[in-house]
């Protein structure tokens, strides 16, 4: 992605969150959407959160990005037939070459009453024309609650880093009951 000056990018840059941050992305429910409880499929949710959110990563990387993983998706409520999902995205914290995007899902039905319904947080690499991990620019967080969001991804990156480490160690010893 260029600058305005049409500069293309470095990972020297940095770029503010709103850059690249999608809100108010709409989705309508139709019956083909729900699972046999009569609300909506949560893997359909999944799927356009996934999509939605490289769009994000691709946008700060100024270039392909490729999930690396999701983690705490949180479903707090069903959509119904007939609400329409309201997703919003926006990228949390750069490191070299991964990102971690955020993802905020809300269900409005249409009188207008709007409800939270998921929250996860999925981690994004660029990669370069070879498949290779390529630095990414820095994240400029502007607000408060940029800066919050930006310190929670550098705990659930520890966290992550840390789990796998001890996935490995249980591995390499043989406990593993399965993998």
């Amino acid at each position: 992605m260029a600058d305005p000056t049409g500069a293309p990018a470095t990972p020297t840059d940095s770029r503010p969150v709103s850059a690249s941050a999608v809100t108010d992305q709409v989705y309508w429910v139709f019956p083909n959407d729900l699972n046999a409880n009569d609300t909506v499929f949560g893997g359909m949710i999944m799927a356009q959160m996934d999509r939605l959110c490289a769009v994000v990563a691709c946008r700060h990387a100024g270039g392909v990005c490729v999930t690396a993983s999701v983690d705490a998706v949180h479903f707090l409520a069903p959509a119904k037939r007939g609400d329409v999902l309201i997703f919003a995205a926006s990228v949390n914290k750069a490191w070299r070459s991964s990102m971690e995007v955020g993802c905020r899902v809300d269900a409005q039905a249409l009188d207008g009453e709007r409800r939270h319904i998921l929250s996860a947080y999925l981690t994004f690499v660029a990669v370069d024309d070879a498949g290779k991990p390529r630095p990414v620019p820095a994240l400029l967080a502007e607000t408060d609650e940029q800066r919050r969001r930006c310190a929670e991804a550098d705990l659930r990156r520890s966290q992550r880093l840390r789990h796998a480490e001890e996935l490995q160690q249980l591995r390499t010893r043989g406990q593993s009951p399965a993998g």
